[in-house]
């Protein structure tokens, strides 16, 4: 079983009521990344709407989620809740919470959303925007060239293969571009293929944009919107991520993601947490 298969496994507890584990090969510092929530958020609702009576049409694909973080997923055993809100021809919504026990036992809500689901069967796209004009992955910057203690603190990184465009990685190197702006190439270490879950967690799996910035603190998600426009083709994912404002210590990033095919497969808006005393002086 691949890794990421591994970290959605779900056993029912109850009717919307499901019991699971955030692996702490998935961590970023101390908390889990907020992408494998989502997904597994999105893999228990795909379950519950395939057990819902009414849900007639068979909507297996995640078209839309709006999440928040209340508090930051740690590893160890978590609980999904699950609630059919809408049964429709073209989209199924349904609501996630994902509950952890606190430090005194007491369940910590981590994470709520509302999701819709449809099928991408066959997509017809009238427009798109472009895909990025990348080095070859075998010219970029892999994770694995970062400094060893931002390796040691990122588990999350065994897990995929990430390549940044030479010209977006300056910050790498203690040189930020200032622009605001990562490019590169993505997809999980051991060969498992992206489908539509894996999407809405590739959409948080590079490093935060605000390091560009010359903000090198970890930028926690508060709210999340991805949509998923389609399926996506077997192989690498070409992934660019920017920022155009950032305002007192929050901050907006954007991601877009292409497939092996130059297919516009999904994209996000989420806003972040930044410390703007982390920002060092520039020269």
């Amino acid at each position: 079983m691949h890794e990421f298969d591994a970290a959605m496994q779900l056993r029912p507890e109850s009717p919307g009521r499901w019991s699971g584990a955030f692996h702490d090969g998935w961590t970023i510092g101390n908390a889990i990344n907020g992408g494998v929530a989502m997904a597994l958020g999105l893999t228990a609702l795909g379950r519950h709407l395939a057990e819902d009576p009414a849900e007639t049409n068979r909507h297996v694909d995640p078209v839309v989620l709006s999440a928040y973080f209340m508090t930051a997923s740690l590893g160890g055993p978590c609980t999904v809740e699950t609630e059919t809100l809408r049964c429709g021809r073209r989209l199924s919504t349904g609501q996630i919470s994902v509950w952890q026990p606190g430090t005194d036992g007491t369940p910590v809500e981590r994470m709520r959303a509302l999701a819709s689901l449809g099928n991408h069967d066959t997509i017809d796209t009238a427009r798109q925007a472009s895909p990025p004009d990348l080095p070859p992955p075998d010219r970029c910057v892999p994770s694995d060239a970062a400094p060893p203690d931002f390796l040691s603190q990122s588990p999350f990184l065994d897990r995929l293969d990430l390549r940044l465009d030479p010209d977006t990685a300056g910050w790498a190197m203690g040189k930020p571009s200032m622009r605001g702006l990562m490019r590169g190439w993505l997809r999980l270490k051991d060969g498992r293929e992206p489908d539509t879950t894996m999407l809405m967690w590739a959409l948080d799996a590079f490093p935060p944009v605000a390091f560009d910035l010359g903000i090198y603190g970890w930028a926690p998600t508060l709210e999340f919107t991805g949509h998923i426009r389609r399926r996506p083709a077997p192989g690498w994912l070409r992934v660019v991520l920017s920022s155009d404002t950032t305002t007192g210590d929050l901050m907006e990033e954007d991601a877009t993601i292409w497939d092996s095919a130059g297919n516009l497969v999904a994209q996000s808006r989420q806003l972040c947490s930044v410390r703007s005393q982390s920002r060092p002086a520039r020269s």
